[in-house]
């Protein structure tokens, strides 16, 4: 690698990173907000998981119109412009009064953040093969981190009863120019900031995929249990403040960063395979804690668990279907392995509402609980349990061929 190409890379991967933080801020910020959203717009509790389901739809859908668009103009370039329309988004969801208004906001954002986390995983999965190394989970670690920021800047504005508008135009006004700055230095698969020829994507080689879209669907039902339910459980079931309610969402994002700056030492150490399934037990145990949770610090505990089981899961599955295809084909599975990324939220936010109108929010818990339980069937699709990376975190660049069924190595 040349010096030249050397700060190119750096740089891209620097930028990127920072798209990642920039939207762990923006979705925290709006999902930790949710009862005041429902305040501000006199949605019905029967009403929000028709709002909360047609964000992951439209997503979708934008993830789909992703993996075609890529085919002609680059990944960078999507992302350059869908990042700033999610945030405008989010500070439409918090201008209006009529609920019309924050259904249009609400699907703008939809689309936007489909096409978003399509590109901005492309973008990571094919640096990442540039460096030969694990640099995937970083990229989720500073998501992460921007989930902190933006979860206690929500709580910063329950805490001082500001309007929706007043608490998120700062990040906007920070975070929109930015990164349209940063965007400048996204590197796409040639290295070079253009789309790169595309290999075949069809037939039955996409079969394959399955797995990995299972895995990723149920991590993302977990997931969007969470952020979309955390600061209404702990309000309306466990008894706590609007303040308090803000804080669920905050800890998990605290144990997920934590979780995934450690998690290329557990897969180097004990495997994939391991790590993959020991997360998912430690989930599961954590929404069995939320059920039983006698109030709201038992309450946050359970959330505590859930973001050291789920952290890993989804970076070193997206970083999976790379290596199970690599090269040009990789942008094609990434679009297609994020749309399961909006199915989980598509079951998860209107399955745990309407179990929890009617029957009980306690009881609902348990669903996403036995469902990505179903991890522990599919975990082998990250490699053999004997998988781990070599000293350094170091790759030839020939073994980023390696499929995922013969002991692919995740990160």
């Amino acid at each position: 690698m040349t010096a030249t190409a050397d700060v190119r890379l750096r740089r891209g991967r620097g930028a990127l990173g920072f798209g990642f933080f920039a939207q762990g801020v923006t979705f925290a910020l709006l999902v930790t907000r949710i009862p005041a959203i429902q305040d501000q717009y006199g949605i019905s509790d029967g009403l929000l998981p028709a709002f909360l389901a047609a964000v992951p739809i439209l997503a979708g859908a934008a993830s789909v119109a992703t993996e075609h668009l890529v085919k002609r103009v680059a990944p960078s370039v999507v992302l350059r412009w869908a990042q700033p329309l999610v945030l405008l988004a989010l500070l439409g969801v918090g201008a209006g009064s009529e609920m019309w208004h924050v259904a249009v906001a609400l699907g703008v954002f939809g689309l936007s953040v489909g096409a978003l986390d399509a590109s901005m995983n492309m973008l990571g999965v094919s640096l990442q093969r540039e460096y030969r190394r694990s640099i995937m989970l970083g990229f989720h670690a500073a998501y992460s981190l921007g989930g902190i920021i933006g979860a206690s800047a929500a709580w910063a504005g329950a805490h001082w009863h500001l309007g929706l508008f007043v608490s998120y135009l700062p990040a906007v006004v920070v975070l929109v120019p930015l990164t349209v700055v940063g965007s400048r230095f996204y590197v796409d698969q040639n290295g070079d900031g253009v789309a790169a020829e595309k290999g075949p994507a069809g037939g039955g080689g996409f079969k394959l995929l399955l797995p990995l879209c299972l895995v990723m669907a149920c991590a993302y039902i977990g997931d969007s249990t969470v952020a979309n339910w955390s600061a209404k459980y702990l309000q309306d079931v466990l008894g706590s403040s609007e303040q308090l309610a803000t804080v669920p969402y905050n800890v998990y994002m605290v144990t997920t960063l934590l979780g995934r700056a450690v998690g290329d030492l557990g897969v180097r150490r004990f495997g994939a395979v391991a790590v993959v399934r020991c997360g998912t037990v430690v989930a599961a145990g954590g929404f069995a804690v939320v059920a039983a949770a006698p109030g709201a610090w038992v309450g946050m505990l359970g959330f505590t668990l859930l973001g050291i089981g789920l952290c890993v899961i989804v970076p070193q599955t997206f970083a999976a279907a790379g290596r199970l295809f690599p090269g040009a084909a990789s942008d094609t599975a990434i679009a297609r392995l994020n749309i399961f990324n909006y199915v989980g939220f598509l079951i998860g936010s209107p399955l745990v509402g309407g179990i929890g109108d009617a029957w009980s929010y306690r009881g609902a818990m348990l669903v996403p609980m036995v469902l990505v339980l179903i991890t522990l069937f599919q975990a082998r699709s990250f490699g053999s349990v004997e998988a781990r990376y070599r000293v350094g975190h170091e790759r030839r660049a020939g073994d980023w061929a390696v499929d995922v069924g013969r002991g692919g190595n995740e990160v």
